[in-house]
Order: C-alpha cells, then sequence, then structure tokens
C-alpha cells in the first residue's frame, strides 16, 4: 500500500513543503497553508531500490520502437486550424495534434470564452469529427448560454460538466474528439492521490494524466489554467514544464483589448502575439491593430507624439498623451496610466537638465491610448517630446513620430529593430521620424524604408529641435 506524507501547499502561489507557517515563505501571505497527503509510491519488491529488473526492462523496451530521428516522418502531421488567425500565428501555425496547450490569464479575462469560440470553429470547419468541451466551473446549460451568446453552438460540439479526472478520460477515450478543451487544470481531480483541488499533487496528477492521453490518443487538449495575484499560474511549475505550449491571455478588464502571447511553444515561435478585441458577442481578432492606440483626430494637438513599440515581431504604434498644469501642492503630483512611474520622473529631471524644459514645479499627467503600454526605454523620446509639447504648446506634427531611449546625459540612444518599426511608421503614412543616429557616426543605410524621411539626433537638444519644440541654437 502506498505511504502518504503531509505537506502543505499555498493556495496563492503553490509553494508546498513539509512545515505549516502562518505567514507564505515564497509570497508573504498570511493564512494561505493548507494541509494535504501526497501519495508515495510504493517501492518495488522484485528489484532493488534504484534498480530495474530484466523483465521490467523487457517490458519498457517493448512498448516503444527505436528508429532514427531521419525516418521519421512528419507528413502526416497536419495542424488544426483554431478558426482565429491571431491564435494561430502565436501557436506557430495552429494546433498541432496529440499536443497539450495551456492557456492562463486573470479571472474574467475571456479564456473561457476564447476557448468555447474556438471550439465551434473547429466543430463547424470539421464537421465529420466532434470537438469536445469539458467543464469543471460550469454546468452544461451555462456553457450553453454563453456559446449562444457567442454564436458557438454546433450539433457536434459536446459539452460534459464534470470535476472528476477519471470521468474526463473516459470521456475521451470515448468519443475520441478532433480536439478537446478543459477548463480548468485546477478544478479536476483525481481519486488516486490526496490533495485539495488546485493543489501542488493534484494539478501534477492531473497534468501528467491528459499529457498521456493526449500523446497516445494523438488527440490535442487544450487546459485553461488559473492565475495567482501576481500574474503567475497557480500551482506548481511542473505544470509548465510538462505541456507543449503555454500561452498568456492579457489585457485590462477596463478595456475591450485582449493580447495573447506565447511564453513556452515547442512548435513555433515564442516571441508572437495575437490581438483581440472582447465584445458582447464574443472575441474577435484584430489582425491589424494599428489604429487602435492612435486617436481618431487628424488635427495636430499639443501633449501628444507618436512612437512606435515592439511586441513581439509587431511593431505597434502607441500615442503618448501629456497634460502640464501648474501644481497647488507643496508637491507636485505625478499620474501616468501605461508609462512607468519612475521612468517618468527620470525624464522629467532630465528634460530640465538637458532640455531646460522645467517641469518640476507642475503637476504632470501622462497617458496612452487604449490601454497601450508604453514601457518600452524605445518611448522615452516620444514621452519626453509630448512633455515638451504639452509644457510650451506647440503640437508637433501628425505624419511625425519621434522612437529612441534617452540616457540621464542627455544622448539619445540606439535602439533594436529600427527597420522593423519604420516599416510600420511609413505603412501608416508617417512622412518624417526623429531617432537614434547610429553608433558609428554613419547615416542609416539601405535597411530602412522608403517614403520616410529620417532625422538623426545624438542629443534631447538636437531632438527637441528638430521635432520643433526648441529653437535652434
Amino acid at each position: 500500500m502506498a505511504k502518504t506524507t503531509t505537506q502543505y501547499v499555498c493556495t496563492e502561489c503553490g509553494w508546498n513543503g513539509p512545515k505549516w507557517y502562518g505567514r507564505c515563505p515564497e509570497c508573504g501571505q498570511w493564512g494561505t497553508l493548507e494541509e494535504f497527503h501526497e501519495a508515495r509510491p510504493a517501492k518495488s519488491r522484485t528489484a532493488a531500490p534504484g534498480r530495474t529488473s530484466r523483465t521490467q526492462a523487457q517490458t519498457v523496451v517493448g512498448e516503444g520502437t527505436v528508429k532514427p530521428i531521419s525516418e521519421v516522418g512528419t507528413e502526416s502531421v497536419t495542424r488544426i486550424p483554431t478558426g482565429f488567425g491571431e491564435f494561430d500565428r502565436v501557436l506557430g501555425g495552429g494546433i498541432v495534434p496529440g499536443s497539450v496547450v495551456l492557456v492562463a490569464g486573470e479571472p474574467g479575462i475571456g479564456k473561457s470564452t476564447l476557448l468555447l469560440e474556438t471550439a465551434g470553429n473547429v466543430a463547424r470547419t470539421n464537421p465529420d469529427g466532434t470537438v469536445l468541451y469539458l467543464s469543471g466551473e460550469e454546468s452544461q446549460a451555462q456553457v450553453r448560454m454563453r456559446a449562444s451568446r457567442i454564436d458557438a453552438v454546433q450539433d457536434n460540439l459536446l459539452l460534459a460538466s464534470t470535476t472528476d479526472l477519471a470521468t474526463v478520460l473516459g470521456l475521451i477515450a470515448q468519443e475520441h474528439p478532433r480536439l478537446a478543451i478543459v477548463d480548468s487544470a485546477q478544478t479536476i481531480v483525481s481519486q488516486d492521490v490526496d490533495g485539495i483541488s488546485g493543489g501542488s499533487t493534484q494539478v501534477r496528477e492531473v497534468a501528467s494524466a491528459l499529457i498521456d492521453t493526449a500523446k497516445t490518443l494523438d488527440i490535442p487538449i487544450v487546459l485553461v489554467g488559473h492565475v495567482t495575484k501576481d500574474g503567475s499560474i497557480a500551482g506548481p511549475r511542473t505544470l509548465e514544464h510538462l505541456v507543449d505550449v503555454v500561452c498568456q491571455f492579457e489585457g485590462d478588464t477596463q478595456t475591450a483589448l485582449r493580447m495573447l502571447h506565447a511564453v513556452k511553444n515547442r512548435f513555433g515561435p515564442t516571441d508572437e502575439v495575437g490581438c483581440f478585441d472582447m465584445s458582447g458577442e464574443g472575441i474577435e481578432e484584430v489582425a491589424d491593430p494599428s489604429g487602435l492606440f492612435l486617436s481618431a483626430s487628424q488635427e495636430p494637438v499639443d501633449g501628444t507624439c507618436v512612437t512606435f513599440t515592439l511586441d513581439g515581431h509587431r511593431s505597434l504604434p502607441i500615442e503618448l498623451q501629456a497634460l502640464v498644469t501648474k501644481s497647488v501642492l507643496p508637491t507636485p503630483r505625478r499620474a501616468v496610466n501605461g508609462v512607468d512611474g519612475n521612468r517618468l520622473a527620470m525624464l522629467t529631471a532630465v528634460l530640465y537638465r538637458h532640455g531646460k524644459v522645467n517641469l518640476l514645479a507642475n503637476d504632470v499627467y501622462v497617458s496612452t491610448i487604449a490601454g497601450a503600454s508604453a514601457k518600452e526605454p524605445a518611448c522615452d523620446l516620444a514621452i519626453v517630446a509630448a512633455l515638451a509639447s504639452a509644457a510650451t504648446g506647440t503640437p508637433i506634427a501628425r505624419t511625425t513620430c519621434a522612437i529612441g531611449e534617452i540616457s540621464l546625459t542627455g544622448q539619445v540612444r540606439p535602439v533594436p529593430q529600427l527597420a522593423h518599426r519604420l516599416s510600420e511608421a511609413a505603412r501608416l503614412g508617417f512622412t518624417h521620424a526623429v531617432v537614434p543616429a547610429t553608433r558609428s557616426g554613419r547615416r542609416h543605410g539601405d535597411s530602412m524604408p522608403k517614403g520616410i524621411e529620417l532625422v538623426e539626433v545624438t542629443s534631447l537638444r538636437d531632438a527637441l529641435e528638430a521635432l520643433g519644440l526648441r529653437k535652434s541654437r
């Protein structure tokens, strides 16, 4: 009979250990450690510890076939389209048969909606097969209501509501679906091991069983994963190591924009990002998100500047907006949205010291549009330009963008993949770009896109002059 040992697991971060603490040693939360019993596998009586008997070795060899890797064919491997071009982009072209994909995100971000709509798309394009949606959080009627709202009702889309691992595995083996979705990994419980639902032991056992089923039956399985309050995936880190693909579904719940990032991908790149729009009718992909982060007004307004940031392989325009007012407080206020507050404080000081624009006694507000993030160092020059434009009341032309990192000495430093950023700027109709000069002092070569005029600068003063925010010396 298997022996058990007492372990304590943190319900917030998944830390586990043999001793109880009032405060979790990993995340520092109080009262989050709960007791569970983890089963140990029984020792074999037919072989010494650490050794494998001859009979066991013969059995293991008989289960697999050894062949040279050059003779292993991949012609029969056909990826399954999800019905979302953005989702396929992140996965590397679609879902690989027999793979296990983990999609994690904050509560209410839209994970279940995205996967239910994906299940409907796969069922619609494969009428001869079935798609199995297994929910451990909602009843069949609740899933049906959401499917009706997002137009995902298909006759070959099968629903089941259960939290028992044996039932989940039995349904997958019985139906042999084209795609199986399990919502979620933290709600499924195995009766073969002890432990609370969502604990380290249960999550590890559930993941191992589902992965074994996916590989044996060549059925792709998509798992929904919960996250802790710091954004990491709940449960043991072994969950992320075991699965083939790990995707993070992110976004601000106050806006409709959602971003899907590939954190791990054994079958494709990990620097791709998919853009989606959340609405009452479900989730829609945004193939060209360039217009999401720019204001609709074409008239130049002081306090605004456009830059281009990188998110994976995708270059996105971001409009920085700044407001400068006279402060009536002993300590002027600094408020940001989508920008790092510490970075803003540093840039304000650099603007005063090297740009001769004094904002130290003013309230400063800096924000992006539609929840975009401008925390990349390449956004420094646009932030400073927006501040100087707001302080002087001088607007920057709508066809001009600024890209560059600013150091404490007032230098404008080069940024990675400048040509890729400028290609997107030229495609959107920008005609002028203030960019850093190359380190060698040479002008940017033929790799830069045509149709956009580059103004190369080496210092903050030169950049402000090029943008018309400072008189020439």
